[in-house]
């Protein structure tokens, strides 16, 4: 069922405006200038962002410092690819030969609000502008590769995710519980009573169309008509999880970012462009390594491993990127909490699919992690490469509403050695 976070009834409906303009030319909200349109592969190219909120401590995941006294209790393990990663990763580590892990993160916003609007958008909070979120672009400029998608080309697990900015409510995320199901959009009305007052409202809308009552009363129709389409799509099941036998719901875990990550699958494969499945409680500030050994990272690990290994299984993964990231690292210093605060400057984020080089890490820190020692990379670059991956054009420009242009990713540069 929804969350508290998710569509109110008027959100809902706002989103359905937005959606029902997506087949108007003129779209005011923001546009962007599509020259490259015959660049554009046409075969499906969807992302799925696996949301650590809270800043993960990375140094204790994909970048262990064995031996330095920043390092830890935890030790290294060897993957199906060349980069180690933490003890506590099995399934992952299984996994590392398609992912790479991109060592060299260095950003600036160490607050969580600065920091995931950042990670999310590319961009620093502006008080002149609302910048859309990378769910919101990469939904705008893959959605011509589905023609027949019926339910949002954005979709939210478990979390709120950041909005639309300038793109418009077209482009919002469309926020579902990670417990597998959404509830009926009819509100637990039963079908044959809703289709009566559907039918209705339909015959009042043609009414008021045939009276030439002006645009209103067309574009109502339109929203009505989308809203009964998204109620009653087949395309709905792709949020029941429950759906899947057994043998998957159970290697994915009985958790609710598990059966997100489940879900997640079901929408790429239904033809959803961009899915978010959010995985909180990473603030660790104290108790580092006891939540993360005990919890954290026994939950992402399964989850995430399962959802590369299907995804792989099924023929996806050429086309889906996977990207893992949260809104900074965690300090390399251990604090008399046993644990770590915020921390910008050096960490990791990891990638995968969508034709990127998986089984390398990317970059390096120093010995005891405090640094980066190799280039930079920066959210505007991860961004960057998934567009290239997904087969987007950097030259992509929106216009935001105030009529200024931005381009895609902020002008950030493609990872090299990802596409080596």
């Amino acid at each position: 069922m929804f969350t508290p976070q998710g569509m109110s009834r008027r959100h809902f409906m706002t989103h359905l405006a937005g959606a029902s303009a997506m087949t108007i030319p003129a779209l005011t909200m923001g546009h962007s200038i599509r020259t490259h349109a015959s660049e554009l592969k046409k075969n499906g190219k969807a992302a799925i962002l696996l949301w650590m909120s809270g800043g993960p401590a990375s140094i204790d995941i994909w970048d262990l410092k064995p031996g330095a006294t920043t390092g830890g209790p935890f030790r290294p393990i060897r993957t199906s690819g060349d980069a180690e990663i933490s003890e506590h990763m099995p399934e992952m580590a299984k996994q590392m030969h398609n992912m790479a892990i991109v060592r060299s993160m260095s950003t600036r916003e160490a607050d969580h609000g600065r920091g995931r609007y950042y990670m999310h958008t590319g961009y620093v909070p502006n008080p002149n502008i609302e910048h859309p979120s990378y769910g919101s672009v990469l939904a705008h400029e893959l959605i011509d590769q589905r023609p027949h998608l019926e339910i949002p080309p954005f979709v939210s697990v478990g979390g709120g995710s950041v909005g639309p900015g300038f793109l418009g409510m077209a482009w919002a995320p469309f926020v579902v519980s990670s417990n597998g199901q959404v509830r009926n959009l009819q509100m637990g009305m039963d079908e044959g009573r809703l289709m009566q007052r559907m039918y209705a409202l339909s015959l009042i809308e043609k009414g008021f169309v045939a009276e030439n009552r002006g645009a209103a009363a067309s574009d109502h129709a339109k929203i009505l008509d989308k809203t009964l389409a998204l109620m009653t799509s087949k395309q709905m099941d792709a949020f029941k999880v429950a759906q899947e036998p057994q043998e998957i719901r159970d290697a994915y875990g009985n958790t609710n970012f598990g059966r997100g990550c489940l879900m997640a699958r079901r929408l790429v494969e239904t033809g959803v462009p961009f899915v978010e499945v959010d995985l909180g409680g990473w603030d660790t500030h104290s108790g580092n390594f006891t939540a993360l050994q005990n919890t954290k990272l026994p939950e992402l690990d399964k989850a995430m491993a399962a959802l590369t290994a299907d995804l792989e299984a099924r023929g996806l993964l050429q086309d889906t990127a996977i990207i893992w990231m949260g809104e900074f690292g965690r300090t390399p210093r251990i604090n008399g909490n046993a644990g770590r605060d915020h921390w910008a400057r050096s960490w990791s984020v990891v990638l995968g699919g969508a034709g990127m080089k998986g089984g390398i890490a990317v970059g390096k820190t120093n010995a005891d992690g405090t640094s980066v020692e190799t280039e930079p990379y920066t959210s505007q670059d991860v961004m960057a490469s998934v567009c290239k991956a997904l087969g987007i054009s950097l030259e992509t420009t929106f216009t935001s509403r105030n009529g200024r242009p931005m381009k895609i990713a902020n002008g950030g540069k493609v990872i090299k050695e990802l596409f080596a």
